[in-house]
């Protein structure tokens, strides 16, 4: 999938087709917002104004291009853990252990179409914590850049909690629910607000 055009990526997103979906959108809205912070630290480093910052902003561009190579790779995982489960629920179902293989088979593949966008927010968020000092500290010429980082991050981050959380609603293991759940409750809690606080803290640069 990274390596279509955006105009084929779009196309496909638009037809009849159901990957790619929601959770490859959320992953390339989080990397998107990768990059965004990666662009406002490579125009901050080596620029005497920003050299207090030079360091750590170099720190921040490795762990962005990190989150940015994670999140463009969650966007194929996406569809091929989505395309499991549609295998699984095409498997034969004519004899009782065809169906018992069915069953196992869909709550196995349900349980990767879960931790994909678990993944995918957990990196989401990573994103909107490295956008902050960047939209603090980067070169002001590019803060709204930093803040529309954190507000793509955001997007995705949402858009990967909603295929997370419609996953758990058909899984059976009632403690991989519980613990999948909670680890999301964690990831989301406090990236709306840290996202509020860097679109405040750009507009006070403007």
């Amino acid at each position: 999938m990274e390596h279509q055009t955006v105009q084929a990526f779009l196309d496909t997103l638009a037809s009849d087709s159901v990957t790619p979906g929601g959770g490859g959108v959320a992953a390339l809205n989080g990397a998107m917002g990768a990059a965004l912070v990666s662009m406002v630290c490579r125009l901050t480093i080596g620029r005497k104004k920003y050299a207090e910052y030079d360091a750590e902003m170099r720190e921040i561009l490795e762990k962005s291009e990190s989150l940015r190579a994670a999140l463009t790779a969650l966007m194929s995982a996406d569809v091929a853990a989505f395309d499991g489960v549609m295998a699984a629920f095409g498997m034969p179902k004519a004899t009782d252990a065809e169906k018992s293989a069915r069953r196992q088979a869909i709550q196995s593949a349900l349980k990767e179409a879960t931790r994909v966008p678990l993944e995918t927010a957990r990196a989401c968020a990573a994103v909107i914590a490295l956008a902050k000092p960047v939209a603090e500290k980067g070169n002001v010429n590019a803060a709204s850049d930093a803040g529309s980082a954190a507000q793509s991050a955001l997007a995705g981050l949402n858009s990967a909690a909603l295929n997370v959380k419609i996953n758990l609603a058909s899984l059976k293991d009632e403690t991989f629910v519980s613990e999948t759940a909670a680890a999301l409750a964690r990831i989301v809690d406090g990236a709306a607000a840290t996202a509020a606080e860097i679109y405040a803290t750009v507009e006070s640069r403007m």
